[in-house]
């Protein structure tokens, strides 16, 4: 293990002047590789320091062993004035303060041990377990107002006679029945060393626990059953009384639940849920009475998306909210009354914290991913800075676009163009189409392993990430727009995009291109099938080409259901397969490249080889490839897959976009690694 020195104001400084010296050069895949940003983070009592994690992938393309993301505890005092806490091996989570401030707890496994509840000094000292389970993990925890216990949210009991049955060959699954539920423990804090936490009853699959200030109630979010289906459409808030553990209340809320939050004297909860049902996505404040359960949306319908909120100490509520591809904060007053807007610029905020006065944000911006701000008046201080390589990086500019669809709906989203800007003509584009639909695409940083961004836009390509028809950000009325009709108005709307492009001279119309993950690789396989006359080259990620088949082997039927489809496949099988990318394929002249993960439950891996096998034999001149990664699931979680990912990406587009030749013979089975990057880097 090694610690790194202390990062100060100066050094940051120096760094970044010493950086601004070099050659400005275009980002690559490598780059991506190594990027970090801030991952969680928590105020102090008395607001004089922040707690962070630095989360990071390794960096196989210098040699780092392959692994999933890690994240490494600091502590900020100021802008600039920061430290690691901890050695850079230790992966944590889970960050709090104790109540009096005097420690910062986590979640960490040490060696071979579960995970448990670890604490620091924050004056200095050595790290100890403060609380933990025998046998189980410690998946959350929340401290007593007091700091004379805390709740740990705990994994299941190991069931052992059916573990020795699997060592013995007899491995078989009973398909979504043998549910492993987490349990309630309170554990004392500083007591005899060897006391047992208590077990707490609680009902169904509990996801998340709370105690309010005044120790008087408790707060958890429960399902009824583990499925994934049940956490998204049937997720519950319920209200404990906390001498006698009994549930007080169940706020009845339908749809889905996001955040949830207990004001300081425990009167009110605030809590972002969906407006109904059939709401696609939960992101209205919703303020609930706790004497009463009474529950009185706030601001809904709004076109926007509330998504974090946070009480100060004198009741008052902060709400991190997205309007469009844009961001603000808001103070609002015990009554729910707006107290105060502030407006983050060019940041886009995800995450807000508060503790006495002081009110810290997590935000990132068009040149850097997640960084830690200071609310100071109207404005935010940045305290931490990461990637400092960046400031060698020659950026396209990126702005929001707005175009008018072919009905008339106006559509928002991001444009990043290519550095140096369009030539006359215009460049190649990529749509880079987000999953959900409820999701959006913010005017922030937009470059990742599956996303193109800067990447492309350093090697000539403009890239837009259009919020169409379905997304968040502008209100349940536009995010419902296509539900009871896949494909239409939200995949025509990517059409009117490239249209629109091609207007403003940013496009070559002969040269659009198409990716994205999950209901974007959807997108993907519809625009290559059906609107394959549209675009030169697409890139299909763990997406969705069989509108039938998905329903029998997804996780989320109901979801799929209630917020998409508003109609099951048997109630007219043909309606199902005609917005089916399989459907389509006598059209398919789009060279189509299709990844996804092997043990994807959300979107069935089979889904990509039916659309895979169906071009293959129907369309045999159309290029296609299929890429399996072992391991990975909806999205590619270590580090060396999503390397992969992000140079096959780029490689198929250059071959087929870049060139606008859909005849061009397929890349190389495999990319070219960097020397080393199969290598293990030796640790100083």
């Amino acid at each position: 293990m090694k610690l790194r020195a202390p990062l100060t104001a100066a050094a940051l400084l120096a760094t970044a002047s010493i950086a601004a010296q070099a050659q400005a050069r275009p980002m690559t895949p490598e780059d991506v590789a190594k990027l970090e940003s801030v991952g969680t983070i928590a105020v102090s009592p008395d607001g004089s320091r922040v707690a962070y994690t630095t989360a990071r992938l390794p960096d196989v393309t210098e040699g780092e062993e392959n692994g999933t993301t890690t994240q490494q505890l600091s502590m900020a005092y100021g802008p600039g004035n920061v430290r690691e806490f901890l050695p850079d091996d230790m992966n944590v989570s889970g960050v709090q303060f104790s109540p009096d401030g005097r420690m910062v707890s986590f979640l960490w496994a040490d060696g071979d041990d579960k995970t448990a509840v670890w604490g620091i000094p924050v004056d200095g000292g050595a790290q100890r377990k403060l609380a933990g389970v025998d046998g189980a993990a410690v998946r959350s925890y929340a401290w007593s107002p007091d700091g004379s216990h805390m709740h740990l949210l705990v994994a299941a009991e190991e069931d052992k006679d059916r573990t020795k049955q699997s060592e013995a060959g007899f491995n078989s699954v009973v398909y979504e029945e043998e549910q492993q539920l987490n349990r309630l423990f309170r554990a004392r804090i500083g007591g005899e060393p060897d006391a047992e936490p208590q077990e707490v009853s609680v009902p169904g699959y509990v996801t998340s626990f709370q105690i309010a200030d005044d120790a008087r109630i408790g707060v958890i979010e429960t399902a009824p059953t583990t499925l994934i289906d049940d956490q998204y459409v049937n997720k519950k808030v319920n209200i404990l009384d906390m001498a006698s553990g009994d549930v007080r209340l169940v706020i009845n809320t339908p749809g889905k639940i996001d955040d949830v939050e207990i004001s300081p004297d425990a009167s009110q909860l605030a809590l972002i849920a969906a407006v109904d049902m059939n709401d696609p996505a939960a992101t209205t404040i919703h303020f609930v009475d706790t004497a009463t359960g009474t529950v009185t949306p706030h601001n809904a319908g709004a076109p926007e998306a509330v998504v974090d909120v946070e009480y100060m100490d004198d009741g008052r509520l902060i709400a991190a909210v997205h309007v469009g591809a844009q961001s603000v904060l808001r103070i609002h007053n015990l009554d729910g009354s707006l107290a105060r807007e502030i407006d983050p610029g060019a940041l886009i905020i995800s995450n807000v914290e508060t503790e006495g006065s002081v009110i810290a944000v997590e935000a990132s911006a068009p040149r850097h991913p997640t960084e830690l701000f200071r609310l100071d008046g109207d404005s935010f201080t940045r305290w931490t800075s990461h990637n400092a390589w960046l400031s060698e990086i020659d950026f396209g500019e990126q702005r929001t676009f707005r175009y008018t669809a072919r009905d008339g709906q106006e559509v928002e989203g991001v444009l990043i163009e290519p550095v140096g800007g369009a030539p006359a003509g215009g460049a190649p584009l990529i749509l880079n189409v987000h999953g959900g639909p409820e999701a959006h695409d913010s005017n922030g940083w937009q470059t990742a392993y599956s996303k193109p961004g800067q990447v492309a836009a350093g090697q000539g390509y403009a890239v837009f990430l259009p919020n169409y028809r379905g997304s968040t950000g502008y209100g349940t009325a536009f995010s419902k727009q296509h539900q009871g009709n896949y494909t239409d108005p939200e995949f025509t709307d990517l059409v009117d995009a490239k249209r629109a492009l091609v207007a403003e001279g940013i496009a070559d119309a002969d040269r659009v291109g198409v990716t994205g993950g999950s209901y974007g690789g959807y997108a993907t396989a519809w625009s290559s099938t059906r609107w394959s006359e549209e675009f030169a080259a697409g890139v299909m990620f763990v997406g969705i080409s069989n509108q039938i088949s998905k329903f029998g082997t997804g996780d989320i039927p109901y979801e799929m259901y209630n917020v998409h489809s508003r109609a099951w496949p048997w109630d007219d099988w043909q309606k199902m397969l005609e917005v089916s990318p399989i459907y389509h394929v006598d059209k398919a002249e789009t060279p189509l490249l299709i990844m996804h993960g092997e043990e994807d439950t959300r979107v069935d891996p089979g889904q990509s080889l039916e659309l895979y096998r169906s071009i293959k034999i129907r369309k045999p001149d159309t290029p296609v490839r299929m890429v399996f990664y072992p391991g990975e699931g909806h999205g590619n979680r270590k580090a060396a897959a999503r390397y992969d990912y992000n140079l096959r990406m780029m490689r198929w587009f250059d071959t087929y976009l870049k060139t606008g030749d859909r005849n061009a013979a397929l890349p190389a089975e495999r990319p070219e690694l960097p020397a080393g990057t199969t290598g293990t880097k030796s640790e100083d």
